[in-house]
């Protein structure tokens, strides 16, 4: 029970992550949250803008030209295989039973999410935990033209990348105090990326009860 709670400890905190694993494992969990079904709960937002506040104050010894150029192919890549995931296989993700590393509800709301926005939620999907991971995939299944996803993979997951590692490189050029406060900045950047998720799920939410009700009545 212990390793799978240091595992999960592994995965799940940026700074470990980045002391640990480094530049391979940062690129690897980017990889695995754009697009890999089971990825939803890996720290994308997070793990990009506390690499690139490490990277600023010399904590993480990688050039910030680096950073931005491998992990923007992490996210492009991710984000592929969750297309071709969800074109050849995706759809059997709506009858898929929950589990530990996967709920149909995540799916739900990344359909509800693409049909609400279109073309521009592949954009916006990038800053939205767990509708990030699964956008793609949705993609995917409805066979969404390539050469549009192509396009809008490419700019979702570029302003994504630069707007987060860069950001977070910026303030510890600015502020190098900054470090010693991630954990605060850490839990700001959650809430903020969380609350746009949690009113489209109970938007969505209470969608579905109206109608059950409609048809009830």
């Amino acid at each position: 029970m212990g390793s799978i709670a240091e595992f999960y400890h592994l995965i799940t905190n940026p700074e470990v992550i980045i002391a640990s694993g480094g530049l391979a494992l940062i690129l690897l969990i980017i990889f695995a949250e754009n697009g890999v079904f089971f990825g939803f709960f890996l720290p994308g937002d997070t793990l990009l803008f506390t690499t690139g506040l490490l990277s600023s104050t010399g904590k993480f010894d990688v050039p910030i030209l680096t950073l931005l150029v491998t992990i923007s192919l992490a996210a492009y890549l991710g984000s592929f295989f969750g297309y071709f995931f969800g074109e050849k296989a995706g759809s059997k993700l709506f009858t898929k039973d929950d589990s530990i590393f996967f709920k149909k509800k995540y799916m739900f709301a990344a359909e509800a999410f693409f049909i609400r926005y279109g073309a521009v939620a592949l954009i916006m999907a990038r800053f939205l935990p767990i509708i990030r991971t699964f956008a793609p995939i949705f993609s995917g299944i409805i066979k969404y033209p390539y050469g549009k996803f192509f396009l809008y993979n490419i700019i979702g997951g570029t302003l994504w990348v630069v707007s987060l590692v860069y950001g977070g490189y910026l303030l510890g050029q600015i502020f190098p105090q900054s470090k010693d406060y991630l954990e605060y900045i850490i839990i700001g950047i959650v809430i903020v990326t969380w609350i746009p998720v949690i009113l489209t799920y109970i938007k969505e939410r209470n969608k579905i009860k109206s109608k059950k009700d409609d048809q009830i009545d």
